[in-house]
């Protein structure tokens, strides 16, 4: 079932995605070699609740962490260890919120230090295709042109898109319909309409699209040992067309 969110609604959505966009956009900057993910983890939480908020994360299903922190060839769901970042790595940090009972969902993949050219072109594609497919999530197409325009923007760039995992709706619940892929023909799915709020989210590898989820039960990685990297913001369709809410 899709949701559809009033204008009033879409505006409590857009005040917890600024929320999150705040603390990434502070989690970018404490990105740095010598940093551990831990750190990251408790700036995320701590700056949650000084703005009245919560976590969206911790206790999900059974998370342990506020902040998903995938490094290298994790994929997403990496834990918030004492791992210290080194230069050369990139980490994908994948955030979320609860405020006046909605939620906002967003994530930004950072390197630390000097990354190799390979991965800056990752970081850049990801991200690339991201806008493209909040470009599209307009009332003049359908849910899988969203998906279609990552997939055919990534891989004429020479990367693949993760198949296991998807995007999705969002609003009173982290996870709401519809499922969101980053692959697809185009033209097909339920039409766009004002209202629906979409968490797009491609993760998107250097080598193959396949993965292996680790003995945590949660941490997703290439099965080649591939970086991988992730961008996701929440956009609501509206009558204007697309309105990210996960920004300042």
């Amino acid at each position: 079932m899709i949701v559809l969110k009033s204008p009033a609604e879409i505006e409590k959505m857009a005040a917890a995605g600024r929320i999150v966009a705040e603390i990434l956009a502070g989690l970018r900057e404490k990105v740095v070699p010598g940093v551990t993910l831990a750190q990251l983890d408790a700036f995320a939480e701590r700056e949650t609740l000084k703005r009245k908020a919560k976590p969206a994360f911790k206790g999900y299903s059974g998370f342990p962490f506020s902040l998903c922190c995938s490094v290298n060839e994790q994929v997403v769901h990496g834990f918030a260890t004492q791992r210290v970042l080194v230069s050369g790595d990139i980490v994908s940090l994948d955030f979320g919120v609860v405020y006046g009972g909605y939620y906002g969902d967003s994530a930004i993949t950072v390197p630390v230090g000097e990354i190799s050219q390979a991965a800056a072109k990752l970081i850049k594609v990801t991200e690339e295709s991201l806008y493209k497919a909040i470009e599209v999530a307009d009332a003049s197409h359908r849910l899988s042109d969203v998906s279609h325009a990552v997939q055919a923007y990534v891989e004429a760039r020479g990367f693949s898109v993760v198949r296991d995992f998807v995007g999705h709706g969002i609003g009173k619940e982290l996870h709401e319909g519809p499922q969101i892929p980053n692959f697809g023909v185009a033209g097909k799915g339920p039409k766009l309409k004002p209202g629906m709020v979409l968490a797009i989210e491609p993760m998107i590898n250097e080598k193959g699209y396949d993965v292996r989820v680790l003995e945590d039960g949660w941490t997703a990685v290439t099965a080649d040992g591939g970086l991988s990297a992730h961008f996701e913001h929440t956009v609501a369709v509206t009558d204007n067309g697309p309105l990210i809410l996960t920004q300042i």
